[in-house]
């Protein structure tokens, strides 16, 4: 049986990866900093394990905007596409919206719900964490 394989890259096409095993930390997160650093009212992620993701064409440059955290994106046209924090050194969290397939995962619970917007109304039935998961 061979592991499955997720594909996916920036808007414009410079940037390409490719991640394939087991996927994680489904989860649509509300953080601040995701929300700053997307454009969006929440990103939904996806963990893998750093040595199962690799770029195919292009290269990540990355911003780190926390002490320990980098997150990566396409200097061409400015999409999100990674997450990586030095205290899971051998993971990745990857945003699902860039996947070639971007219905091949779904997000399984809601983070950082205490930084949410006001405007956003949570109706999916989905766990809630007001930080990580597994903290009510």
């Amino acid at each position: 049986m061979h592991p499955q394989r997720y594909a996916g890259g920036c808007l414009c096409g410079t940037v390409r990866y490719e991640a394939t095993g087991d996927v994680a930390n489904l989860c649509f997160c509300h953080c601040t900093s995701c929300r700053r650093a997307t454009g969006a009212p929440m990103v939904p992620w996806g963990t893998f394990a750093k040595g199962r993701f690799a770029m195919t064409v292009g290269q990540l440059a990355e911003y780190r905007s926390s002490p320990g955290v980098a997150r990566g994106f396409c200097s061409n046209c400015g999409t999100s596409l990674t997450y990586r924090n030095e205290l899971r050194i051998d993971e990745i969290d990857v945003a699902l919206a860039t996947l070639d397939d971007p219905n091949a995962l779904a997000p399984q619970a809601h983070i950082w719900v205490r930084d949410k917007l006001p405007w956003v109304t949570l109706s999916d039935g989905l766990p809630q964490f007001d930080s990580e998961m597994g903290s009510p």
